[in-house]
């Protein structure tokens, strides 16, 4: 297991802290030699095997305490939020290095954090829980890409999903989803018998920021708004603006050089709306 605060012992060196299991269960001085020595290769701290813990920065302790469960060649690992207590940067970096320490040994890994950032750049599966529930279990791309509660697609994605208060309309025997005036579409069919039950009920409607755009297409549903608050971000540029007295967020090209009060006429993609009943919080 790896904790959240290192617990390692500050009057042992590295080598003493990795080898303490290992010396516990009376494995040879050679045999422990060796495990800490290859973990240390692998951890990329060969070199400060001699230190004690307050020599050494946040992310060489957390390479530290991993180091100590690596010795043990367990069949499961459990990490605990191990990357908390580290600065924004350094949480970065240390994610590649548990990323390919992870390809390097192949050994099973239970990975617990609240970050949805290491959720989705370090997990082959991804267990989202809700006041000790399971809400979803999938791969990254099916969390990120087919929620299945509101809070799944709430929590996952930054920044986060847009929802819209929107209301259920059936005409004649098709459904559609009214926003207002300007937004309103069709319900593809396959997905018509899922809300039989809620004509003209409140919904919220939930869209990613990345599908909210000046990009053109055949699935395009074209809405001018006035921007709120630019938020350049160097490689692309988040817009935010009002519709329903609800403030949304759309991701555009920086080319735009928008500002504040500016009008633009924004689309946004159509399939990739999900439909949330509020009462079950259910992606419909």
């Amino acid at each position: 297991m790896v904790f959240q605060s290192y617990a390692l012992y500050p009057h042992m060196t590295v080598f003493e802290n990795m080898s303490f299991g290992l010396r516990l269960r009376k494995f040879s001085k050679e045999d422990i030699k060796k495990r800490v020595e290859e973990a240390g290769k692998v951890l990329g701290i060969s070199e400060l095997l001699e230190r004690r813990p307050r020599q050494l920065s946040g992310g060489q302790r957390q390479r530290v305490a991993m180091g100590r469960a690596i010795v043990r060649n367990p069949k499961v690992f459990l990490f605990d939020e191990p990357l908390s207590n580290l600065d924004a940067k350094m949480r970065g970096q240390m994610r590649i290095e548990i990323k390919r320490v992870h390809q390097h040994l192949k050994t099973t890994t239970i990975y617990v954090t609240h970050d949805q950032v290491e959720a989705m750049t370090l997990a082959d599966r991804v267990v989202v829980m809700k006041d000790g529930k399971i809400e979803q279990i999938g791969t990254p791309d099916d969390i990120y890409n087919f929620p299945k509660t509101g809070f799944v697609a709430g929590f996952i994605g930054s920044p986060a999903m847009n929802f819209i208060p929107s209301k259920i309309v059936k005409k004649g025997k098709d459904f559609s989803v009214f926003v207002n005036e300007q937004i309103s579409f069709s319900i593809d069919k396959d997905r018509q018998k899922n809300i039989q039950n809620l004509d003209g009920k409140d919904v919220l409607l939930g869209i990613r920021p990345e599908h909210i755009n000046e990009k053109i297409s055949e699935n395009a549903i074209e809405h001018k708004v006035t921007i709120d608050l630019v938020e350049p971000l160097g490689m692309e540029t988040m817009v935010y603006f009002t519709v329903n007295g609800v403030q949304l967020c759309g991701r555009v090209s920086p080319e735009n050089n928008l500002t504040s009060d500016n009008t633009i006429s924004l689309n946004f993609n159509k399939k990739k709306f999900h439909i949330i009943d509020p009462e079950t919080d259910k992606v419909l």
